[in-house]
């Protein structure tokens, strides 16, 4: 495999270190790193100086990521990673505060969810709001449709909390069970898979290589999902896209996701932009517009606890160290980066 329709900002950007060759990372597993470029693919590893240069986690490559490497004939050494367009970043898995970056650089990033005991809708908001903080688009995917009554009912209730996001409706029984997402995968984009394990993640992204490349598992007896794909990756698929599999993920935490938390719950902030106080706390003050619309119900009490506990879990993840400043700094980059690099 080689690096092939890289876009112009990159091959631009690649220019000012005339030494070093544009490469893009294609997988991540302990310590050491895939790289494809215009010569194929070999093993990397970050330099020295870029370890010491890292002000936090994320700051390190992941999946997806284009970066500036000295390649040789044994592995090849990471000098640089590019300016992302966005970055999927979750809290880390456990008790620890640590950020975690799953991939970068996706156009689009398909939130996966079977129609089986797995739909939840308090997941799929939180996914939605980690998934609108990266700069990614997010698309709800609902797999499994063969094993439930009425999808048409379960895909209306998806649609009711992913505001502004497209809901699908997919079967991987069916050969063409795939095809609604096919117009989200266009030559030269990368796209991301997400989602819990055993949802049908690696079943998809089979059905795109055309061929059964990733393992795929079927559910266990209390119907949740093996763990198949063990690591990331990202492949080519035929028609010059990309497309990143990850893994199951058990638990997804909130990382610093305030944008992401208002778009995904744009409603609940329209209506807080209409509260008599600005600081109005929805409990007990008059003049609410959150507790009326409760009271009327046309917010549910259900979608409104689960706002608030994101928004308790993101306040508390916000690091007040330094890695909170980080953040910030590595988002601003993203929001000139695609300032500067508009989509079509």
């Amino acid at each position: 495999m080689k690096l092939t329709l890289i876009p112009a900002q990159y091959l631009e950007q690649s220019t000012q270190y005339p030494e070093l060759s544009l490469c893009r990372i294609v997988s991540q597993e302990k310590g050491l790193y895939r790289i494809i470029s215009a010569e194929g693919d070999q093993l990397a590893s970050v330099s020295g100086k870029f370890q010491h240069e890292a002000a936090s986690p994320s700051d390190y490559p992941v999946v997806g990521d284009y970066v500036m490497a000295a390649l040789n004939g044994g592995v090849a050494v990471i000098n640089r990673v590019l300016p992302r367009k966005s970055l999927f970043l979750r809290k880390s898995a456990g008790t620890a505060r640590m950020e975690q970056a799953v991939a970068a650089n996706i156009d689009t990033v398909f939130i996966c969810m079977s129609l089986n005991s797995d739909f939840n809708l308090r997941r799929l908001e939180r996914y939605l709001s980690v998934a609108w903080e990266s700069g990614s688009l997010p698309v709800v995917v609902l797999t499994k449709a063969d094993l439930c009554d009425d999808p048409a009912v379960k895909a209306a209730q998806a649609a009711s909390v992913a505001i502004g996001a497209d809901v699908l409706v997919t079967s991987s029984m069916a050969l063409d069970g795939y095809n609604q997402i096919l117009p989200y995968i266009s030559q030269g984009k990368t796209v991301a898979f997400v989602g819990s394990s055993g949802v049908g993640k690696s079943t998809l992204i089979n059905r795109l290589l055309g061929e059964d490349r990733q393992d795929t598992g079927g559910l266990r007896n209390d119907d949740k999902g093996r763990h198949t794909t063990t690591h990331r990756e990202l492949l080519m698929l035929p028609n010059g896209a990309a497309v990143i599999d990850t893994p199951g993920m058990r638990e997804l935490g909130i990382w610093d996701a305030s944008i992401g938390l208002s778009t995904a719950f744009s409603d609940i902030e329209e209506l807080a932009a209409r509260c008599r106080f600005g600081d109005c706390t929805h409990k007990n003050e008059p003049g609410c517009a959150v507790r009326s619309a409760l009271q009327r119900g046309e917010l549910s009490e259900e979608r409104f606890l689960s706002y608030e506990k994101l928004a308790l879990e993101n306040a508390y993840a916000a690091d007040p160290t330094g890695s909170r400043a980080a953040k910030e700094r590595k988002f601003k980059s993203i929001a000139k980066f695609n300032k500067t690099n508009p989509k079509r």
